[in-house]
């Protein structure tokens, strides 16, 4: 059905394309819990396979999609499959044709089903093709009420399975921790990501990454933990001293290790190959985290013996109930407290203190039936003062355990603080109606820190400060919404920050039940005008570097509640992350779709260059883009860049914000470029290499275009243009030639070709209703034909395609070429674009037995293989003869004029065109652009680094004084 060298070329894209992600960790942290970085790093190797652009579940199956014209390969099955590599699983694709695994149907005439690879019989509803493992929805949410929260300790006694050293793993490990740090972990699994948070002792630096293992000691999934010191940088973690991130697309296999306890995680200290300290700990299910509200990490007290407390420490998962009879309840998980001959029923003591007063709380003993080296869980519950669960949510409490029998000498302490997990609370603020005449709005994000205090941010858009505005926080679950804080004070025209010291129960329960809202009311008539309530969101990600964007209306006429927020960030391995939630949009503008717009100079009339990020539905969106080019990552720094919210359907602008100046790490800017021959490796032929490059849109017919995006052209009719390298090429559409009688060719009104159509089918096709086949974007009337365009190279005019006037099937068969008469090794074609080989026309002489060439003046030979034995040189391209010179054609790059081959004496060599020290010092003189505006080939090859051809002459130097 398609020509077959185009398809395996094409597939052979896909294999370049479909590489398992690697990514170089760069960093190193200096002072405790602030993020710097000194550029020392190991790789990571997420489990999850990039294929073409887009990213893809250990263990998941698809069929191969090769783009337009073709589509996708329904007999081409791909996987992403693990692969052991020393001690780490990394992932990679691996695609095969399963034409051949297809049973031989038992009907006489079978067919193909759309979406299938293999025929069946008609009416047979069984079909053998393999179905992709795909899960069902129920499923999923069925796994997601099983697996929500977890939590780990990590101390030297939890971390046994670090100890498994073999000489042959390429990392070290290393648990020497005279220190005695102890770090505590929550986790929770939401929608197949699972977010991670964590407490360290305060005396230890910032763990530099993170691992998941399973219970054999195999590296799952690892992470950089380190922030470059030159940002982006992570307000909330360096104000609440935790270390957030997220596991995303975590893998079915591996959430049934989580779900089954078999899942450990590690905090590393240190270099590329060996670990500082590395602390591991299980990961396990809490029933009590469902209702954690705060928490505690233990270590050592002072004047404990430190031999006997070696690797010893616990965290607490501590929970309140208020009202008539307040309560609290721990769930402790502690180790390292008791004495080497204590095997059976030891009592423990459990107190929770005032930190200033020292005024006892509860004081319990609880026994330990049989104790264990690493985890140990105690629950106590008890009631307590309201005064006194005031105390505990202002962090004035501790929590000590310590052996009953030896208690100066083993015991373990730390205070009540925050819980574990990275969160803020989120909100927009709006009109409760769309017919609301209220044209305010805004947003508003708070979160807890360390200590407790509530730290808040509002952003508000057209609040009139004439209405004197009440800015309050009010408890939105109950029915008169009694107001709990006024903020008022801190509204500063448009904004309001600050924090709240004294929290009780009143205001953090409905906090964390998330019922608690923002209200902006006037101060005469007490009339809410805009308000939200806060929603928790956890911390990773797009909402860690950041802070959000209140995303506007476009048109006036849009309802007045409609409103939204974004938040951007760029990460560590130069991935975009985005999240947007929206309100008050109506049903009728969707789908929707996220656009990044970037004005290199913002007046009427400049040009837009506009990137589709993603298509969505509803009111939430959470992503990214692993493919956005380093050129345009840059311009989030220095240029003006908005983000749009289009409805795909109407294609009408909703939202827009100018995005703020986003951060990104130095090593996603463009780096500079020398002239100098890219190497191919050693298995590779040049034909088969994919030149690195530089994305870069094309500037056509006043709009902006993707690399690789076709299109017809607004300006010359039958026209098709692509996107290539930033440049557009344009050519006319090239009309196949037409097999039929004379009477039987029709050109219909707006086409570009004729096509072949008998009488009787021209009436049926030449109505209103347009008949054809869709090919990619492209729609192809019944009975057109035509030459498939596949950019760079233009038109293959060696195949046809045809939209069948009445299966409306396409078929791209490739030219049949004639037999050839002649040796093989004597056929050659006669031009680069011919679609078949000729043999030379020869005749025979009988004095030397050999071919000639008829048209040859001097009588020689000019086959490949006198040519070769002439001093001729062999290409991708063919032969060349002695002396020749030419720019290479590289496959699916097109010609490349920047570089020159030679042949001479059989020995072929290629050079990137160099420029003369002039046309440097010229371009200098003419600033950045004077290569854009030159039509000669020298000058647009010409690459002037003065920096890099600085540092090259002075390494070059010093190279030369350390030999002399």
């Amino acid at each position: 059905m398609y020509p077959q060298n185009i398809i395996m070329l094409l597939i052979s894209t896909i294999f370049v394309l479909a590489t398992f992600t690697t990514t170089v960790i760069e960093a190193r942290r200096g002072s405790p819990l602030l993020v710097e970085d000194d550029g020392s790093g190991r790789r990571n190797r997420p489990a999850e396979c990039q294929f073409g652009k887009t990213f893809k579940e250990l263990g998941s199956q698809w069929f191969a999609d090769l783009g337009p014209p073709f589509g996708v390969m329904y007999c081409i099955r791909c996987e992403c499959v693990p692969v052991q590599k020393k001690r780490r699983i990394v992932a990679r694709v691996q695609c095969k044709n399963i034409k051949n695994e297809c049973p031989k149907p038992s009907c006489d005439e079978p067919v193909l089903l759309p979406g299938k690879c293999c025929k069946t019989c008609p009416g047979d509803t069984t079909s053998p093709d393999m179905a992709l493992d795909v899960p069902q929805q129920s499923a999923i949410e069925e796994e997601e009420r099983n697996m929500k929260h977890f939590a780990a300790l990590l101390t030297g006694r939890t971390s046994q399975i670090l100890k498994k050293d073999d000489p042959k793993f390429d990392f070290k490990y290393s648990t020497n921790n005279p220190q005695n740090i102890v770090a505590t972990g929550r986790f929770t699994f939401h929608k197949k990501n699972l977010y991670y948070s964590f407490y360290i002792s305060e005396k230890a630096t910032r763990p530099k990454s993170i691992q998941f293992m399973d219970h054999m000691g195999t590296v799952l999934e690892e992470h950089n933990l380190e922030i470059p010191s030159n940002g982006p940088f992570s307000i909330y973690q360096n104000t609440t001293s935790k270390v957030c991130g997220v596991w995303r697309r975590v893998p079915r296999d591996y959430r049934r290790i989580l779900r089954d306890d078999q899942m450990s995680v590690v905090l590393l200290w240190g270099g590329k190959y060996q670990a500082e300290l590395a602390l591991a700990g299980q990961i396990g299910k809490y029933t009590a985290l469902g209702t954690e509200l705060f928490s505690s990490l233990m270590e050592p007290a002072q004047g404990t013996n430190p031999e006997q407390m070696s690797g010893a420490g616990g965290t607490a998962i501590v929970s309140t109930s208020s009202g008539a009879t307040s309560s609290i309840h721990l769930t402790l998980v502690v180790n390292g407290i008791f004495n080497p001959d204590e095997i059976l029923d030891v009592p423990l003591r459990v107190l929770v203190e005032a930190t200033e007063k020292g005024q006892t709380i509860i004081e319990e003993i609880v026994r330990v039936k049989k104790p264990l080296h690493d985890i140990n869980v105690i629950e106590v519950s008890s009631p307590v003062s309201t005064y006194d669960l005031r105390m505990l949510m202002r962090g004035k409490l501790t929590i000590t355990v310590e052996s009953k029998k030896n208690p100066q000498a083993l015991r373990i302490q730390g205070p009540v603080v925050t819980r574990v997990t990275c969160e803020l609370f989120q909100t927009l603020l709006a009109p409760n109606k769309a017919e609301s005449t209220t044209k305010s709005n805004g947003l508003a994000w708070l979160y807890l820190n360390k200590e407790g205090s509530l730290i808040y941010n509002i952003a508000t858009h057209n609040l009139n400060m004439n209405d004197n505005p009440v800015l309050t926080i009010i408890d939105d679950s109950a029915k008169r919404k009694p107001e709990l804080e006024d903020l008022t004070p801190s509204l500063v025209k448009d904004n309001a920050m600050g924090h709240l010291d004294r929290l009780g129960p009143r205001v953090l329960e409905p906090l964390y039940n998330n019922d608690l809202a923002i209200n902006i009311a006037t101060q005469k008539e007490q009339v809410s005008l805009i308000r939200g309530r806060l929603i928790s969101r956890f911390v990773a990600d797009a909402r860690d570097f950041s802070t959000p964007i209140l995303l506007k209306r476009v048109n006036p006429a849009l309802p007045n509640n409609m409103v939204g927020m974004a938040w951007i960030s760029v990460d560590n391995i130069c991935h975009l992350h985005y999240e947007i939630t929206l309100t008050g949009t109506p049903a009728h503008y969707q789908p929707l779709q996220l656009f990044l717009e970037e004005i290199p100079i913002e007046a009427p009339g400049a040009p837009v260059s506009r990137r589709l990020l993603e298509e969505f539905s509803g009111n939430y969106l959470e992503g990214f883009n692993a493919t956005l080019p380093y050129v345009e990552l840059a311009k989030l720094e220095t240029s003006v860049v908005y983000i749009e919210i289009r409805s795909k359907d109407r294609n009408e602008p909703l939202f827009k914000a100018t995005l703020k100046p986003t951060k990104v790490p130095s090593k996603c800017l463009p780096g500079q470029t020398i002239n100098e021959i890219p190497r191919f490796p050693d298995d590779m032929e040049p034909s088969d290499n994919n030149l690195p490059t530089i994305e870069a849109k094309c500037y056509h017919s006043q709009r902006f275009y993707d690399e690789g995006e076709q299109w017809n052209s607004a300006l010359e009719q039958c026209t098709v243009c692509s996107c290539t390298h930033g440049n557009a090429k344009c050519e006319p559409i090239k009309c196949p030639p037409l097999k039929c009688r004379k009477e039987d060719i029709r050109q219909r009104q707006g086409d570009c070709c004729p096509v072949c159509m008998p009488t009787k089918h021209y009436h049926e096709t030449n109505t209103s209703v347009s008949r054809g086949c869709k090919l990619g974007d492209q729609f192809h009337a019944a009975g057109s034909s035509w030459h498939p365009y596949l950019p760079p190279n233009g038109y293959d005019t060696c195949t046809v395609c045809t939209c069948d006037i009445l299966t409306l099937e396409i078929r791209c068969p490739r030219t049949q070429c004639p037999p050839l008469n002649c040796p093989e090794k004597l056929a050659y074609r006669p031009d680069k674009k011919a679609c078949c080989k000729v043999c030379p026309q020869v005749k025979h002489n009988s004095s030397t037995d050999e071919y000639k060439d008829q048209g040859s003046k001097t009588g020689t030979i000019s086959s490949p293989e006198y040519l070769m034995k002439t001093g001729g040189c062999k290409s991708p391209m063919g032969v060349h003869k002695n002396g020749d010179e030419w720019h290479p054609i590289i496959a699916t790059f097109g010609e490349q004029k920047c570089v020159k081959c030679s042949c001479k004496d059989g020995h072929m060599t290629c050079n990137r065109l160099k420029c003369s020290r002039q046309a440097c010092r010229a371009a200098r003189k003419q600033g950045p652009l004077a290569n854009h505006h030159t039509n000669k080939i020298d000058d647009e090859c010409c690459q002037c680094n003065r920096q890099r051809r600085h540092h090259q002459n002075h390494k070059r130097r010093n190279q030369q004084q350390q030999k002399s």
